[in-house]
């Protein structure tokens, strides 16, 4: 039998019950109290361990734990001897920096500033990527008011719409440090043992459950061609003979974002009897 493995999974925060929802989705035991920190899966001999996320780059990198869920922009920030196996696409975001309106306009412009961020790790590996040097100053939690309360001169920050920052006064600038999402990580450079590889497929497999669907229709002979090539799925299509001369039944898989237009497309074709079905598991 294989060896049993050890997940660390987010305890809290906005990782916490993505990472929980799609490792049930991977048809893995998960914790009912949120109190509970251990938890043993024995159906698929894995351990797991609710830890704050912006300790599990550590404990995986030290190879207490093989694999764990957390945020790209933690895993880097950690410095931590850990790498990024698997994107696990959710809790997307973007690192800007802002300062006073007209006050820095340029990342050239931060030589000899004082930067203040919740992730210093992250802004000194852009700051040495891009040959910067300045001051950074770790805060906790909100950084917005350090510019007001001249702690520092710019900030680098989490951003999304930018409407905490213009309330705060501050003006984003540059391009963005890092695009950030959860991410599945282990040790640099271990071995992946088949229940890693097992942990692997099944993620991969909801991912691809979650961004694609079904799509069944009907379609004469002659216009499965053009209509294949708007289905084109993601290996081939499956066609087959329907009872009726001249006419075929077509399924394929298609992005779930863009299945109206699909539809719309189809029927404009010809095809009539388009059903659409969601996936809830696969491997590819």
């Amino acid at each position: 039998m294989p060896e049993t493995i050890r997940i660390a999974v987010p305890n809290k925060g906005s990782l916490s019950e993505p990472a929980t929802q799609m490792l049930q989705e991977a048809g893995y035991r998960q914790r009912s109290d949120s109190r509970e920190l251990v938890l043993v899966d024995a159906d698929n001999d894995t351990e797991f361990f609710y830890l704050r996320p912006r300790d599990i780059a550590i404990y995986v990198g030290s190879g207490r734990l093989d694999v764990g869920i957390t945020g790209e922009d933690l895993l880097l920030d950690s410095g931590a001897n850990a790498e990024a196996v698997l994107p696990l696409d959710f809790a997307r975001s973007t690192f800007r920096f802002a300062g006073r309106p007209g006050h820095v306009a340029d990342v050239d412009q931060l030589a000899g500033r004082r930067i203040a961020t919740a992730y210093p790790g992250v802004v000194e590996s852009y700051l040495a990527v891009h040959g910067v040097s300045a001051e950074v100053i770790r805060l906790d939690g909100a950084v917005e008011t350090a510019v007001r309360l001249d702690v520092a001169d710019v900030i680098a920050d989490v951003v999304s719409t930018g409407t905490t920052l213009r309330n705060a006064g501050l003006e984003i600038f540059g391009e963005p440090l890092l695009h950030s999402q959860a991410v599945l990580i282990r040790r640099r450079g271990a071995r992946a043992s088949a229940r890693i590889e097992q942990l692997v497929r099944r993620l991969q497999g909801v991912i691809i459950a979650r961004q694609y669907v079904l799509m069944d229709y009907d379609i004469r002979d002659d216009l499965v061609e053009k209509a294949v090539a708007i289905t084109p799925g993601i290996e081939s299509p499956t066609v087959s003979a329907l009872h009726e001369r001249g006419w075929s039944a077509v399924r394929s898989m298609v992005r779930r974002k863009d299945t109206n237009q699909i539809m719309d497309e189809l029927w404009d074709l010809g095809a009539r009897g388009i059903l659409v079905t969601d996936i809830h598991a696969c491997r590819l």
